[in-house]
């Protein structure tokens, strides 16, 4: 209880306050940035956490991710050209609100939806996690080792239509990430006698490159030269009606809001799946059990209830997995894993014993960040409407020169911003060629704690391979593991496609509409 206390004082703290206040405020702004994400902001800001605290380092970051969640509805709504993925669902509904002059009154359901999921998911991460922390010290290296196999299994698949790929890419990622002096025999290993990767390639300019520099060199082939909110100024109706959400409005809501949040902490303590999934599943749930089936597509305030409670309500059940087990349940979970890593601390079960009062300042952060996206939210929305006004020959600029500053800040050193720029081209052509970026980076970031564990498997075991079948939760997640892997690549032979042709992805229905 002395813990808790002294945690959820530290949460209060002006200093701890003021971060997590600026991170929301940021995060909002920069969601409702069409090509900008929240994973991507993260990435941007590491290096200014670098002077703050542990406690105000993460509730800066965690604000900064919450707000982009909702920050993305915002351009979703307006122009219906989602800020982030996971808003895709929230413009079937959002944007022909908009062309009705009902914009702003989109705009408050989607915020409305977004903390009331966040604060739910936040509380059910706050009564589970330490308990299946518990849980969790107790398995061995080589249940850790077979956990870690089968999350970067799932992720493989996340983000690209094929299977090939996603492993492809896993693969690349945890060869990237053993560049640098091997942990047991202190050798070299794979610097090509480049004394600067001795050390590793650094997580900051890799996590920038792939994340921010690939998207703007993307966002540049697509430039036109004008502004991207062009029409953004006209979306507000003068009608009160029109632009409030009332009470009956709201809680007519209510069973879809908490479908959606209960849908969103599902899917996001699952490692790998990530806000989108939990968005379009809620989505189509909230159509499949309405009344009103013909109108979602054309207006419908359920459609954006649904979308929005349940990308919102990923932010915290996310954190579950990386706090219990130690593995990112998504990217953005990656990169706050390796701010802790910035600070000298490994995510996972013994978090809650050797940083008690720092975890629980960390819960208290998350709270007081639900509540200041309600207040930045109900009294900024049409100050962060203007975001997405900004021309894109204004916009790109600045964010290489962030790409550039941000990469050259956490080491000090010139060769860091040429492993941002090389990565930013990798991960340009991963995008084209349907390469999932997201499993090379968390491959990237998980390979340390999976050599780790592999090599004390070895150890332990005097070299014995059978180890593995001597340990019961080991055997049954490599099963698991091969059984993803296989039914994975049967429906693929089944749909009459293989790792030379991607599956063409459909449009849903509800985006003709």
């Amino acid at each position: 209880m002395e813990m808790i206390l002294a945690g959820l004082l530290d949460a209060i703290s002006p200093v701890s306050l003021m971060y997590v206040f600026i991170g929301v405020a940021i995060g909002v702004l920069i969601g409702a940035i069409p090509g900008i994400n929240g994973p991507m902001a993260i990435a941007l800001f590491i290096p200014i956490t670098y002077y703050m605290t542990p406690l105000t380092a993460i509730g800066f970051l965690v604000g900064l991710n919450k707000g982009a969640f909702f920050g993305g509805a915002v351009s979703a709504v307006l122009l219906r050209t989602p800020g982030t993925p996971e808003a895709a669902a929230t413009s079937w509904d959002g944007y022909p609100l908009t062309q009705q002059g009902k914009g702003e009154k989109a705009l408050r359901m989607a915020l409305y939806s977004s903390v009331a999921g966040d604060f739910i998911s936040t509380v059910v991460l706050i009564l589970i996690a330490a308990p299946l922390a518990a849980v969790a010290l107790f398995m061995g290296p080589a249940e850790i080792f077979a956990l870690i196999s089968l999350a970067l299994t799932v992720i493989a698949g996340i983000g690209t239509t094929s299977i090939c790929r996603g492993l492809i890419a896993a693969g690349l990622g945890l060869l990237a990430g053993m560049i640098g002096t091997e942990p047991v025999t202190a050798l070299p290993r794979l610097t090509f006698d480049v004394y600067q990767l001795g050390g590793g390639l650094s997580l900051v300019p890799v996590a920038i490159g792939l994340l921010a520099f690939s998207e703007i060199l993307i966002q540049m082939e697509r430039f036109t030269g004008k502004g991207s909110g062009a029409h953004a100024a006209n979306v507000f109706s003068s009608k009160r009606e029109d632009r409030l959400l009332s009470r009956k409005e709201f809680f007519a809501n209510t069973r879809t809001l908490l479908r959606g949040s209960a849908i969103g902490i599902g899917v996001g303590a699952m490692p790998g799946l990530g806000a989108p999934v939990a968005s379009f599943m809620s989505y189509d749930q909230a159509m499949k059990r309405s009344k009103h089936k013909e109108e979602f597509g054309q207006g419908r305030l359920e459609g954006i209830a649904a979308s929005e409670s349940a990308n919102s309500s990923v932010v915290a059940s996310s954190l579950i997995p990386l706090f219990v087990l130690g593995i990112p349940g998504n990217l953005a979970a990656a990169m706050l894993m390796g701010a802790f890593m910035i600070f000298g601390m490994q995510p996972g079960p013994l978090m809650f014993k050797e940083n008690a009062q720092l975890m629980y300042g960390i819960y208290g952060s998350l709270l007081i960040a639900s509540l200041f996206l309600a207040v930045i939210g109900r009294f900024g929305l049409r100050a962060f409407c203007k975001a997405v006004e900004i021309p894109a020959m204004i916009l790109y600029p600045i964010v290489i020169f962030t790409c550039i500053m941000g990469s050259y800040l956490g080491r000090s050193d010139m060769f860091d911003v040429g492993v941002m720029l090389t990565f930013g081209v990798i991960g340009y052509f991963m995008r084209k060629f349907d390469f999932s970026y997201v499993a090379f980076l968390i491959g990237f970031i998980l390979v340390p704690e999976w050599e780790r564990t592999l090599q004390q498997v070895v150890i332990i075991s005097e070299n014995n391979p059978t180890m593995f079948f001597e340990r019961p939760v080991a055997v049954g997640l490599m099963v698991l593991t091969f059984f993803v892997i296989g039914k994975t690549f049967w429906g693929n032979i089944k749909a009459g496609r293989d790792c030379r042709e991607p599956k063409t992805k459909s449009t849903p229905q509800a985006e003709n509409n």
